[in-house]
């Protein structure tokens, strides 16, 4: 079996990166790191603010920064990226680089229903954009940067949290 230090969470905005990680580490016994966290308290902003005050290329530029500064020790941590994160190559090789890369896939539908607050969220999409046309976009770049894709549909969180500690068992991983 590989021992993978790192596994980073990605996946669309509202996928359960954040909420999922948070019971995965809590359930491997393993410390999780948020990366929109570390923007916003780096730029002591909100990410919408950040996006509204600076403009999305310096909220890509921090956000790639961040993902570029991760540990690279050997501490077994789960960490959940942005949303957005797949936009930078070079981050997504260093990613890979650093651990294993799961992608929460959640269906278009479930995705809307949850994400109400699209406007004040801090979601990286161009002005007028919905988010079809951003699901549409980005898919292919989890696709290609995944390791293993967890299909969410329907899941609980805690559903998830098994699907994702069974898929990760699949492919070998102890962490």
């Amino acid at each position: 079996m590989a021992t993978v230090d790192k596994i980073i969470l990605i996946g669309m905005p509202g996928s359960g990166k954040s909420t999922a990680g948070l019971l995965l580490a809590r359930s491997i016994c393993c410390d999780f790191i948020d990366t929109d966290l570390i923007i916003q308290k780096k730029a002591g902003l909100t990410l919408q603010r950040i996006i509204d005050q600076r403009g999305m290329t310096e909220f890509l530029n921090l956000e790639e920064d961040v993902l570029l500064n991760l540990p690279t020790d050997n501490i077994p941590m789960v960490i959940a990226t942005g949303g957005s994160a797949v936009l930078s190559e070079y981050a997504m090789r260093y990613l890979k680089s650093l651990g294993i890369l799961v992608w929460l896939d959640v269906p278009l539908d479930i995705l809307k229903r949850r994400l109400k607050n699209i406007k004040s969220r801090g979601i990286a999409m161009a002005a007028g954009q919905t988010i079809d046309e951003l699901m549409s976009f980005r898919l292919p770049l989890y696709a290609r940067y995944a390791d293993i894709r967890v299909n969410t549909a329907g899941n609980t969180l805690e559903e998830t949290v098994e699907q994702l500690m069974y898929e990760l068992e699949i492919h070998k991983c102890e962490y």
